[in-house]
């Protein structure tokens, strides 16, 4: 592992916490308001940004040697999901959560 403990550990935490949000934002909030929030590919990107974020915290707790690229394809899609929330409206929590995930992943992908 070539990351700092301490950071991939935050990585991992900022992961998960991303995972959470949108997840919950996507299948709870967005789903009972309806209109915009439920465009598919509003959706659908808030539901891959929860399953990559998850898929990027496993590869950092692996400890495996292939989590930085990872991590670079999880910074692209949640600064995407931010920004998609964003547009969207209303989800300021998920937009934050989208953007702290984005930047930990871009420095672990260096």
């Amino acid at each position: 592992m070539s990351s700092h403990p301490s950071t991939m550990q935050a990585c991992i935490e900022e992961c998960l916490r991303c995972h959470r949000s949108c997840l919950q934002m996507a299948t709870t909030h967005c789903l009972h308001l309806g209109g915009r929030h439920t465009e598919p590919a509003h959706l659908t990107l808030m539901l891959n940004c929860a399953e990559l974020c998850l898929t990027a915290a496993h590869f950092m707790i692996a400890e495996s040697a292939l989590h930085a690229h990872v991590c670079a394809a999880c910074a692209k899609v949640c600064s995407a999901c931010a920004d998609s929330c964003e547009s969207v409206g209303d989800m300021d929590d998920c937009v934050q959560a989208c953007r702290a995930c984005a930047d930990s992943c871009a420095a672990m992908a260096g």
